[in-house]
């Protein structure tokens, strides 16, 4: 027996190793937008962007492997959008905390998560909030992954009168972040694989031709990674009066927590549904072991230097190919290991080369709408007051506060707080707590 039929069971899963690695190509290429988004949105924060490119590439290898061997799913791990984006222009951004503290920050909220998986109590709060909920705090982080899209590539621009107004769309950076994400849309319309990737290359290539984009070569040694190698600032997180306030560390765990609870695990369940995996002898244990691969993949991240890691919904596009094993993953984890010698390319991709992924990410991410209950007012009130909240208030955090404090209120006042899970009041009442102490 061969040692891939050993360690992943091909026969098993019907699949061979032909099949596996074209798989973990297709995942790869769909996902690996992020090596060149994540430093540019985490740079922001004044984070080192070689440094976190490094962080990503490992951070993203290692989960990977440690799903492909523990739980033998064909999911891919890396720094998720949406949480990176919570991490600096929420935390670090509007709450101003220094990016080590926020990095202390995810490592907490990784324990957390990690403990919340031993104990059952993950599927606990997953179960027990709302479809409609958990559908517009999907939606609601593509609102603010557009808007901050619509910003980086000058789409919109500040206005003193109306806060935002239509930016010169006869500049460079606009013309080019349009054409690029309508280059991504045409290419996934047409199923060709890495369509965000080659967008992304594709409006740097612009660039550079037009002289915006000075060339730094392609290939190199990676850079170092000393820079937010174990830079997380634990102590003074924690240390009331230099640190954060304890409303801040509060809300901010707390939504780590949230947003990372229902990404990864809805990305785990729809991932591992589709492949067929979960209908296989000893599915439960599996997944309980996948569960406990991405919790500890956001401590590995916080240590390394970068925002919290999770599944990618993108995997899926392995599985399509015919990915049921962690041999796919695990073929996704060396391709993240050889991307570390393309920092050249990453450091030469300019924000208006980003954009386009952001948005069109966050267009995919505005489907999870149609599982609003709409004919409900206590359902649909709440998820819409979650979603608008989101890139209205510039926050994350204060959308999933106003939308579960909403969802708690309305169903009291109508006399149906029965309807609401202990989890929804567990979570209202932390972020009222949150406002209090505030």
């Amino acid at each position: 027996m061969s040692l891939p039929e050993r360690l992943f069971q091909l026969q098993q899963h019907g699949s061979n190793v032909r099949t596996e690695l074209l798989a973990g190509l297709t995942t790869f290429l769909t996902m690996s937008y992020i090596v060149f988004v994540n430093p540019e949105i985490l740079g922001t924060t004044g984070m080192d962007p070689g440094a976190v490119f490094v962080a990503t590439c490992l951070a993203a290898a290692i989960g990977t492997t440690v799903m492909a061997l523990a739980a033998n799913f064909p999911v891919g791990m890396a720094p998720g959008m949406g949480l990176n984006a919570f991490f600096a222009f929420t935390v670090v951004g509007a709450s101003g905390l220094p990016w080590q503290q926020a990095l202390a920050a995810v490592f907490i909220s990784g324990l957390v998560f990690l403990a919340l998986s031993l104990v059952g109590a993950r599927a606990w709060l997953v179960a027990g909030i709302p479809a409609s909920l958990r559908a517009a705090i999907v939606a609601g982080i593509g609102l603010f992954l557009a808007i901050i899209a619509l910003q980086k590539s000058g789409v919109i621009i500040a206005n003193p009168d109306t806060l935002v107004t239509l930016g010169a769309l006869n500049t460079p950076p606009p013309l080019l972040a349009l054409g690029g994400f309508l280059l991504i849309a045409v290419l996934e319309a047409r199923k060709v694989r890495g369509a965000i990737l080659i967008g992304i290359l594709a409006v740097t290539a612009a660039g550079w031709l037009i002289g915006d984009v000075k060339y730094q070569g392609l290939v190199s040694l990676p850079p170092s990674l000393a820079p937010t190698f174990l830079q997380l600032d634990l102590p003074g997180l924690l240390h009331h009066d230099g640190g954060a306030p304890v409303a801040v560390l509060l809300q901010v765990v707390l939504v780590f927590v949230l947003v990372e609870v229902f990404d990864a695990t809805g990305t785990l369940y729809g991932v591992a549904g589709r492949a067929g995996l979960l209908k296989l002898p000893g599915a439960g244990r599996r997944f309980g072991r996948a569960l406990l691969a991405d919790s500890s993949a956001i401590i590995a991240g916080s240590l390394l230097g970068t925002s919290s890691t999770t599944a990618f919904a993108e995997s899926a596009s392995g599985v399509q190919a015919g990915g049921r094993t962690g041999l796919t993953a695990l073929v996704v984890a060396a391709l993240f290991l050889a991307a570390l010698l393309f920092s050249p390319l990453a450091a030469m991709v300019p924000g208006y080369a980003t954009a386009p992924a952001l948005l069109f990410v966050a267009g995919l991410m505005l489907r999870e709408l149609v599982d609003v209950v709409w004919d409900d007012l206590t359902e649909a009130v709440p998820a819409a007051l979650c979603a608008l909240a989101m890139p209205f208030t510039y926050s994350i955090a204060n959308g999933l506060a106003f939308g579960f404090i909403a969802y708690a209120a309305l169903k009291l006042g109508t006399g149906r707080w029965r309807e609401a899970h202990p989890a929804v009041w567990l979570v209202a009442g932390l972020f009222v707590l949150r406002f209090a102490v505030e």
